[in-house]
């Protein structure tokens, strides 16, 4: 195809898969897509044992890298803030009523050790140093979200021939992203899995191009809800450069999202896709469960903390909760919960991620056919 992201990228059809799991990076890429690993919760040592894998499997085809480094949290400008020393700020109030919700469904809590030097979960400099380790490899993308990357993470990528993208979710957050020298901007509705802002996708996609234009051309990845071809193709006809996808991948058969999880995205609507400060501390969108409406809702909810101090709560209760469900308990899986976008409600089965780029393919070609059928002789 002829897009600035094939030119830049080196594929042949500029559809992105944003994933935890390092098997679906390499089936989408080497099924003609981009994979792009989500390397928040990595430390330079796994990062490369990940990408070492990749490397492996993914015969020889490009493949990215995105990183979260926040703009703006509860410890930002504050050094050397551990895991531990974190947990000691969490209020006990808000530690209670995790407790309490686990507690109500037969769930112990799994035992946790962590070691003093462990960083905070969103670390920038455990991001950065897992960006320098990255390098070891040949990767062709990074990519930051919830705000504009740091200025050694652009001159990172730039001094190596690597383009920068960030995502954004709202006109103005697009011309911060420009003026500081990204190369790519990822275009992310409200439809979308994990941390969103609260315009559509179709309204934001042609709000950014028609923003960015007069500044310099710079290429834009549609994103959010994004779960077939026909729907890639009105994105590309709105201006956009390719896609960027996310929740599509989690109802693959490599994802890193465990049977259950997978069994209630096809049970799902799009309206199970909520937004909601529970996980992290930031709006993310994800599948409503007991654990999204007893946060949001119940009326003896202290309210989620701010970033990162509410992922101290949520990251080990919830993975305690996903063990019980897989074990049987009935009440947990009610609470089973993980980042999911609209497009949810479009998930009526689990295929192979190579299997969902060629549906990809075949569905664009298809709409594309249809608009050409629409033009009169």
């Amino acid at each position: 195809m002829k897009s600035p992201i094939c030119e830049m990228l080196g594929i042949d059809f500029p559809l992105l898969a944003f994933s935890h799991c390092r098997d679906v990076v390499a089936a989408v890429s080497r099924a003609g897509g981009f994979g792009v690993l989500g390397a928040t919760a990595h430390s330079p040592a796994s990062i490369h044992r990940e990408l070492a894998w990749i490397d492996e499997h993914v015969g020889g085809k490009p493949y990215g890298l995105d990183v979260l480094i926040p703009e703006n949290m509860a410890t930002a400008g504050e050094i050397g803030v551990t895991y531990n020393s974190l947990k000691a700020r969490v209020p006990p109030a808000h530690g209670a009523f995790a407790h309490h919700l686990l507690e109500n469904i037969g769930v112990q809590a799994d035992a946790q050790t962590v070691s003093d030097d462990r960083p905070q979960p969103f670390d920038p400099d455990q991001a950065m140093a897992v960006l320098e380790a990255a390098f070891a490899h040949p990767i062709r993308l990074i990519a930051n979200a919830l705000g504009v990357p740091p200025a050694a993470m652009i001159e990172m990528g730039h001094s190596r021939g690597v383009p920068v993208a960030a995502l954004v979710g709202a006109r103005e957050h697009a011309l911060r992203q420009v003026a500081a020298g990204v190369d790519i901007l990822v275009v992310q509705g409200t439809e979308a899995g994990g941390h969103c802002g609260e315009v559509t996708t179709l309204v934001l996609v042609p709000e950014v191009i028609a923003a960015v234009r007069p500044i310099r051309e710079v290429p834009v990845l549609a994103a959010g809800g994004i779960m077939n071809g026909a729907q890639m193709a009105a994105c590309m006809a709105m201006g956009a450069a390719g896609v960027w996808t996310g929740s599509v991948w989690l109802a693959t058969t490599e994802s890193e999202t465990t049977e259950i999880f997978r069994e209630k995205m096809i049970e799902a609507t799009s309206r199970d896709a909520v937004r909601s400060r529970s996980r992290t501390g930031k709006p993310a969108r994800q599948l409503r469960s007991a654990w999204t409406e007893a946060w949001e809702r119940d009326p003896t909810s202290p309210g989620p903390l701010p970033m990162p101090l509410q992922s101290v709560i949520s990251e080990n209760a919830l993975r305690s909760v996903d063990r019980a469900a897989a074990a049987g308990n009935a009440k947990a899986r009610d609470m089973v919960t993980y980042f999911v976008g609209q497009g949810v409600g479009l998930i009526d089965c689990v295929r192979s991620a190579g299997a969902v780029v060629q549906d990809f393919k075949a569905e664009f070609l298809e709409a594309v056919e249809r608009l050409e059928g629409l033009i009169a002789d």
